[in-house]
């Protein structure tokens, strides 16, 4: 089974292994498998797999892990397609995205 992909390179997801414990709840609640465990600690695998939906941020009882969900060229190229209108994230000075 093919994974879907998103567009590379413009996702927002951090993990701070410092703050990281292993619990794996990121792994188990992350639709993408994102993350998998490695020696006792999170480890993001697939970083341009992740839709930035929040879930793994959420539910980290340390916060290890941000992602700003909506943001970004991801968001706004989706946002784009959905409403007819050229995507705009204002990365750029002129305001046009990717």
């Amino acid at each position: 089974m093919m994974k879907h992909r998103y567009l590379q390179d413009v996702v927002t997801l951090k993990l701070d292994a410092d703050k990281c414990t292993g619990c794996g709840m990121c792994v188990n609640v992350c639709p993408h498998s994102v993350f998998e465990l490695d020696d006792g600690k999170a480890k993001i695998i697939d970083i341009n797999s992740c839709m930035e939906c929040g879930a793994c941020a959420k539910n980290c009882a340390f916060s290890a892990i941000t992602v700003s969900p909506g943001v970004g060229c991801a968001a706004a190229i989706i946002k784009g397609m959905l409403t007819g209108s050229k995507p705009s994230c204002d990365c750029s000075s002129d305001g046009n995205c990717c």
